[in-house]
């Protein structure tokens, strides 16, 4: 008869303990206590690391070949290199985004109240390989929380007969082992091509043309963004207006390159040129079925 008294006694006991935990360990930063006395975001973090990394498989990992693992992204800001970003004032709106893409060797130093200054992914050509090498400290160092994917032709990025970016891709993670460095898989290279002419109707290769970074920029982001809005992107009719004002083709290159008459060019070049107007106009149509917001300037305004 007295087990029944000793067992009421226990639970009770038990009660008030979990009551006085839940009370006093906000207050109490002691072992037991160790995930109520974190601060909110990073509580929020440790708990958001419980759900896996979604992997994506077009992207493999310089020089193991593992695939990108990245949480999925709510928001995401993907930051054009053009010299409509400047004067935007965007860099609040562009860093309060869950996760930020740039491209090449766009800076964000010195231009931060127009760009932001944060960098979730950089996509980089291949061509702007040597561009971030001249300035590796700022890159490689100050950026080390970075995830770089660079893309470029099969016969360079080849891992099997080490092409000569690849090998280049090499020494630099040799003297930065600690950089998140991928490239681009030969399939998804095959991908972008195949979608460039799902969407256009034309051969890319046949054409005698090249996508550009914007175009796998896009691409990315469509696989990793719930939301995605572009920054300083202008539309397929932006450059028909003879009104628009000359803007530099990136922003941090200031006098040299006309924005318009760039695009202009590359779109009339009969080979090696990127079909910036023809990507814009693909961007417009992917627009209309995916969550992607145009801004600085407005898709709407024209």
């Amino acid at each position: 008869m007295q087990v029944l008294p000793r067992l009421f006694f226990t639970l009770i006991v038990l009660c008030a303990c979990c009551v006085l935990y839940f009370l006093l360990c906000p207050q109490l930063c002691v072992s037991p206590c160790w995930l109520s006395c974190q601060p909110r975001e990073e509580k929020e973090g440790k708990l958001a690391r419980g759900f896996g990394a979604a992997q994506f498989e077009g992207y493999i990992s310089v020089p193991d070949g593992k695939p990108l693992a990245q949480v999925p992204c709510r928001q995401c800001a993907v930051v054009s290199s053009s010299g409509q970003m400047l004067g935007s004032r965007s860099g609040k709106e562009i860093d309060a985004k869950e996760c930020v893409l740039r491209m090449n060797q766009a800076p964000t130093q010195g231009y931060e109240e127009d760009v932001g200054s944060r960098s979730t992914l950089r996509v980089v050509s291949h061509t702007s390989i040597p561009l971030l090498l001249r300035n590796q400290s700022y890159f490689f160092k100050q950026s080390c929380d970075t995830t770089y994917i660079i893309w470029g032709p099969p016969r360079l990025m080849s891992r099997e007969k080490i092409g000569l970016v690849y090998r280049t891709l090499l020494k630099v993670k040799e003297m930065y082992p600690a950089l998140r460095l991928y490239t681009l898989t030969e399939q998804m290279m095959a991908h972008c091509d195949e979608l460039f002419q799902v969407e256009t109707g034309k051969n890319r290769m046949k054409s005698g043309s090249f996508l550009s970074t914007g175009w796998f920029t896009m691409v990315l982001a469509m696989e990793l963004c719930e939301q995605i809005f572009v920054f300083g992107m202008v539309s397929e009719n932006y450059c028909k207006d003879k009104n628009q004002p000359p803007v530099p083709y990136h922003y941090f290159e200031k006098g040299r390159l006309d924005e318009c008459r760039m695009y202009l060019a590359h779109e009339r070049a009969a080979r090696g040129g990127h079909r910036f107007i023809t990507e814009k106009a693909v961007f417009s149509h992917w627009a209309k079925k995916r969550n992607i917001v145009f801004t600085h300037p407005s898709w709407s305004d024209g």
